[in-house]
């Protein structure tokens, strides 16, 4: 159900026509800062609020308005952005200002799971608010950067409304109408700079056994990292098509690798923690038969968790 009211289509044209869109900004750590000091610098009238008052001090110092409650900010802008800790705290913070949330259009930020942002949106259009799920891919020094770009989704007319106000923080993707959307390639996403960073992380662990520097050996990772990297379109057409053949390494290769991995951690006395679970699925893909599959056949596996 789409609440895109007139008023406020009439306050983003009139703001257009006159300059900025006025912007308010709930939650000041520090992304919430960053995001608000990016509307700030772009020109919008900033209205921030946050629990903690103080965390707004800087902001205010630089131009933005200080809203004295959570309802007041609401009620300053046709755009208001939350970014706070999780979804119970943006029900805490807007539940009470519910009613002033009609006519506006809602983004919320917070790091969340599917299935919140679908209530989410549900409970902000029963306010009579347009809805966009979001995820920010980018840390808080990033934001209004060449590499900062942000994922949305939920209400096509919000995001078409706003995509230049929302430009300002990063690069937008919209990504359909299902308000879970936005939260699930976040997570997914997430999930493959923990798998990257977890790996370096070992990796340094286990070449510091033998006190080479982090640095040093960055150096070597870096073009390894790229090379692999340009392995993944191919994978990913191997995925969508269900084909898991190799002519590179197979999974019988990869379960030996395995044995002088987590043996040679064991003897250099670093945890195997972070590269265990992957061979364990590797172990599990070739008891199933799939010893002479790639590590695309991972990916079944994972899909099939009774399975493990």
């Amino acid at each position: 159900m789409k609440h895109s009211s007139p008023s406020e289509k009439e306050t983003h044209e009139q703001a257009g026509a006159a300059g900025r869109t006025p912007v308010t900004v709930i939650g000041l750590g520090m992304m919430g800062s960053a995001l608000a000091d990016a509307f700030l610098n772009a020109g919008h009238r900033t209205t921030v609020w946050n629990r903690s008052a103080d965390k707004a001090d800087a902001l205010v110092a630089k131009g933005a308005v200080r809203a004295a409650s959570a309802a007041e900010a609401v009620s300053a802008s046709p755009l208001i952005v939350v970014c706070v800790l999780d979804y119970e705290a943006v029900h805490e913070i807007l539940g009470p200002a519910g009613g002033r949330l009609a006519g506006r259009t809602l983004v919320n930020l917070t790091n969340g799971k599917p299935e919140q942002a679908r209530k989410a949106a549900k409970w902000a259009n029963e306010q009579g608010a347009n809805y966009l799920d979001g995820g920010i891919m980018a840390v808080p020094q990033m934001i209004a950067g060449p590499e900062a770009f942000l994922l949305y989704s939920g209400s096509p007319e919000a995001f078409e409304t706003y995509r230049r106000e929302l430009d300002v923080l990063g690069a937008g993707k919209y990504l359909g109408e299902d308000a879970g959307l936005a939260a699930l390639y976040d997570l997914a996403l997430l999930t493959t700079a923990y798998g990257l960073i977890g790996g370096f992380f070992h990796a340094v662990a286990l070449v510091g056994t033998e006190k080479v520097e982090a640095a040093a050996f960055t150096a070597l990772v870096i073009p390894w990292l790229q090379a692999m990297i340009a392995s993944l379109p191919s994978q990913a057409q191997a995925l969508d098509a269900n084909n898991h053949t190799t002519d590179v390494s197979s999974l019988n290769i990869n379960k030996v690798g395995f044995v002088n991995l987590i043996e040679a951690s064991q003897e250099q006395g670093v945890s195997t923690e972070l590269v265990a679970p992957i061979q364990a699925l590797v172990n599990q893909a070739v008891a199933d038969g799939y010893g002479a599959d790639g590590l695309t056949r991972l990916v079944e596996l994972l899909k099939k968790p009774q399975l493990l």
